[in-house]
């Protein structure tokens, strides 16, 4: 396997910088990659000759990283399994998940998951790399998962985390009818008293703050649109049933499993800035076919 590694032209107005200083604040490069990349294998070329980073850059030098094979978990197996990608480069795979699967293993179900999936077609493919998950999902909320093939991708799709450039929208079929068709949720949002899984609104949680939009109104149910510009654990499920509308299928926190057996919660869309393209990406992940199936139905 290949490890991965990138180029970049120095532009005259970095003549005179230290490389370190050009990885670490240009590149956005960690101490800690830079570390690795030191003692654990990787390289460092300027104009196709090895140097440290002590070296000082000019106007048109050609500097490569070569950054050290990842070593996939041994506790990580990887499973044969039917992918939907979406989008795929040398630096970012995009999955549209289906419900029903964890998006990594834990103690309490470490096999079946998309992760070992992803490892077992980086195999099949010759990809070096181990899994960086951007976005986790819920088991049984389905749709869009953006994965990092390396550690740099990982870390500089972290940062735009961290400053709200990395977007998603959600669909979700919620019971009832909010009575405002447009709304925003602004609810603290902590762990529930006496659970390890559940979560609640409560004055010392985390600040979290949901957008939503309902689409169309059915007899008992209502199809919405969400965006969030926090990412708390259950946001989603939590503010809408703390608002009276909880989704349906999600016996956690109050929805009806009649209509759904699993929480109707979808992630539709994700748009981030590719940082190696330089240009807004926006995916989008299809309704899977239990929306459909009810929304085709009227009810």
């Amino acid at each position: 396997m290949k490890p991965f590694q990138i180029t970049w032209k120095v532009e005259e107005s970095l003549e005179g910088q230290l490389l370190r200083e050009f990885l670490l604040k240009e590149k956005a490069i960690s101490r800690q990659a830079l570390t690795d990349i030191k003692f654990n294998g990787g390289s460092i070329y300027v104009n196709g000759q090895p140097v440290t980073v002590r070296h000082v850059l000019h106007n048109g030098d050609n500097v490569t990283v070569q950054f050290p094979l990842e070593e996939v978990s041994e506790h990580m197996a990887p499973e044969e399994m039917q992918l939907s990608i979406l989008y795929e480069d040398d630096h970012f795979l995009v999955v549209n998940k289906p419900p029903n699967v964890t998006t990594i293993p834990s103690k309490y179900q470490n096999t079946g998951s998309l992760a070992q999936g992803v490892l077992h077609y980086y195999q099949s493919k010759n990809i070096g790399a181990t899994i960086h998950i951007v976005n986790r999902l819920d088991r049984d909320t389905s749709g869009i998962v953006l994965i990092a093939k390396h550690r740099y991708a990982h870390s500089l799709l972290s940062l735009q985390q961290q400053s709200s450039q990395l977007t998603r929208t959600y669909s979700a079929l919620c019971e009832g009818h909010p009575i405002r068709e447009k709304s925003t949720i602004e609810e603290p949002i902590g762990r529930k008293e006496g659970s390890i899984i559940e979560r609640c609104v409560r004055k010392d949680g985390q600040f979290a703050l949901t957008h939503y939009e309902v689409l169309k109104k059915y007899t008992d149910f209502s199809f919405i649109r969400l965006n969030l510009d926090t990412g708390r654990t259950h946001q989603i499920r939590v503010h809408m049933a703390h608002i009276g509308h909880p989704l349906l299928g999600d016996d956690l926190y109050g929805g009806s499993t009649e209509k759904m057996q699993r929480q109707a919660l979808h992630s539709t869309t994700l748009t981030f800035h590719h940082p190696f393209l330089e240009k807004e990406m926006t995916l989008m992940a299809p309704l899977p076919d239990d929306f459909l199936q009810l929304l085709q139905r009227g009810e």
